[in-house]
């Protein structure tokens, strides 16, 4: 059975960091989509970033571009989200998903993970 896990979500202050790190059991993150997303409270889910593990093929949110590094560690087998510069708005709930492609990810499909809050305060 395919599970992924979110883990290093938290409560920071504007301006500070956080790591996520998405880690897969019963699946290999070879070859593969995997996106961060986030939805924060009466909003829509939104695609954060996503690379093509093995091609190194990435994307970003316009919002989060120059702040958050999204990277394939293959010692781990995790996909980690970095995030720098930490504003308000990036208060959320933090979800990775991985699947065959990234079309197949961001409208929804995959494996997706129960997520990891992350609150930003001023």
């Amino acid at each position: 059975q395919v599970r992924l896990v979110e883990s290093g979500g938290g409560s920071v202050q504007a301006g500070g960091s956080l790591r996520l790190v998405c880690t897969a059991h019963g699946y290999t993150f070879d070859r593969v989509c995997v996106g961060w997303f986030r939805q924060a409270p009466g909003k829509e889910r939104e695609a954060v970033a996503t690379i093509t593990t093995g091609g190194g093929m990435l994307a970003y949110a316009d919002s989060v571009k120059g702040r958050f590094t999204i990277s394939d560690d293959n010692a781990n087998g995790t996909v980690d989200l970095i995030m720098n510069n930490l504003k308000r708005e990036d208060t959320a709930m933090y979800y990775c998903a991985a699947g065959p492609n990234c079309h197949t990810v961001v409208t929804g499909g995959g494996y997706w993970g129960q997520g990891t809050q992350v609150t930003v305060s001023t």
